[in-house]
């Protein structure tokens, strides 16, 4: 049934059609299909974790090269480099994303990220080496928004905060394969250290390939496709994966509440999407930006310089530092995936607030022990562990909040824009900071940066606990109504 005038960015051909696959999807109960969905997008972060711990955990190395001789100042520049290169590939990608599709973008910053990540084990100068690390950045941008949007528009509204709390906490399998294997790459018993480093970062291509073919499998968006008038595609998609849950077992309850009323587009104007994300939703983008900002400060800060402190004031061989970072990548995942579950039971606005608030006190606490050289190597890596436990699982809820308090038609380009601006401001500032602090040899200086961190995370905990969205259990279209729904 049509009506006439049609809103801005609206196909002009177009009629308003009505859907209930939105809900279908909302009502669906966990199966195969989304467990291998969460596998095969879900990895991207396994891939982001493993490139951090491995800038970190080579650094000894990279400092040690006959061939790149590195300073700690170009390690931390090194750590911006990746973070620049992640904040503009998650901009131009989520542009992308949300006009060509979840789908086809997905493949394309994997295929990046490969090439990329391979060619840096064959860097031979500074130059090149902060070269490949950008452009390996750039795919791990453009994967978090495909990932992010995909993931949220197919999992069901009553698991969408625990899910997207595990799978950014996969960050940490990552860094886990990362620090091992450092440890056995960079042990001159089995290779030199020169080629060991090299090898290392050859891990994330192998990978790569592998989830590259995992994904091969996977349809694109129902949601998206309803957006920009493939409703036919979208419904045999759905239809689908309804019908393997059925071979599977499941009773499918029937869909609640009346089918939404759509126009399909083409695009969604810059114009639109800009007046939608920092005028419409304003205080939602606050938030976003708050969270974001003060989690890419507190991690990438902390921990692309953690080898560096470990180094430095701990003596730690560069060859050992992959042991220390095993129990921090424990604590990091398993906050995630204990505490997630309670962002769908007690709720966002609750637990969001929590994390953000003790991560900051722990820093705060910690940061001082350290300066007062109270701590050795062994209880300052625990404290870590105990820190980031917390904090993981604030990290994790900012992508939550950004990927579902945004509509449909800019949840990609919503991701990136908040994704680039909180990682610029913290992201790259921090580790470049960092390796500046450290270099002055003394640890003073250190705990100012840590006081830095703990502090922007009180103030993101405040800012939630005042404007959060409590979107825990609803649809994405009733947290965020769909720019091209029709009014009634």
């Amino acid at each position: 049934m049509g009506i006439s005038g049609v809103q801005a960015g609206a196909d002009p051909k177009g009629e308003v059609f009505e859907t209930d696959l939105p809900a279908r999807l909302d009502r669906l109960p966990w199966g195969r299909f989304h467990t291998l969905l969460v596998f095969a997008l879900g990895i991207t972060w396994l891939l982001d974790g493993l490139e951090v711990t491995l800038a970190g955990s080579v650094s000894g190395a990279l400092k040690d090269s006959p061939v790149l001789r590195l300073t700690n100042a170009d390690i931390g520049l090194a750590g911006g480099a990746y973070i620049c290169g992640a904040v503009l590939g998650a901009l131009f990608f989520g542009w992308l994303t949300d006009r060509l599709g979840r789908r086809k973008l997905f493949f394309i910053t994997l295929a990046l990220y490969i090439t990329a990540t391979a060619a840096t084990a064959f860097s031979f100068s500074l130059w090149s080496f902060l070269l490949f690390r950008f452009l390996t950045g750039m795919g791990i941008g453009g994967e978090y928004t495909a990932i992010n949007s995909t993931i949220q528009e197919f999992t069901p509204a009553r698991f969408r905060g625990w899910v997207d709390l595990t799978i950014n906490g996969t960050f940490w399998i990552g860094a886990a394969l990362g620090a091992v294997g450092s440890i056995v790459l960079l042990d001159a018993t089995w290779v030199s250290q020169e080629l060991g480093w090299r090898l290392c970062f050859g891990i994330g291509a192998v990978l790569g390939l592998i989830i590259l073919l995992m994904r091969l499998w996977l349809p694109e968006s129902p949601r998206w496709l309803l957006i920009h008038g493939q409703a036919e595609e979208a419904r045999a998609i759905v239809e689908s994966i309804e019908d393997r849950l059925r071979q599977q077992g499941h009773d499918l309850s029937a869909p609640a509440g009346p089918p939404l009323r759509l126009h399909a587009r083409d695009h969604t104007p810059l114009k639109e999407i800009f007046h939608t994300l920092f005028n419409v939703y304003r205080r939602r983008a606050l938030v976003g930006l708050t969270l974001l900002t003060a989690q890419a400060f507190f991690y990438n800060a902390i921990f692309f310089t953690y080898a560096l402190v470990l180094t430095e004031f701990y003596q730690v061989p560069s060859a050992s530092i992959g042991w220390y970072v095993l129990p921090l990548a424990l604590g990091n995942f398993c906050g995630p995936l204990l505490l997630g579950r309670l962002f769908d039971v007690v709720g966002r606005r609750v637990m969001i607030s929590l994390t953000y608030a003790v991560s900051g006190v722990l820093l705060t606490i910690t940061g001082y022990l350290f300066e007062q050289g109270i701590l050795d190597v062994t209880q300052q890596a625990i404290a870590w562990m105990v820190i980031f436990f917390f904090a993981s699982a604030a990290a994790s809820s900012a992508y939550l909040t950004v990927a579902e308090t945004f509509p449909l038609e800019i949840r990609a380009l919503a991701i990136a824009v908040f994704y680039a601006f909180g990682t610029a401001l913290g992201g790259i500032v921090g580790p470049t900071l960092f390796g500046q602090l450290i270099n002055t040899h003394e640890r003073g200086p250190v705990f100012f940066g840590y006081l830095i961190g703990a502090v922007l995370m009180l103030l993101a905990a405040a800012v939630q606990a005042i404007w959060g969205v409590a979107s825990e259990g609803k649809s994405l279209e009733e947290v965020a109504r769909p720019l091209s729904q029709a009014h009634d």
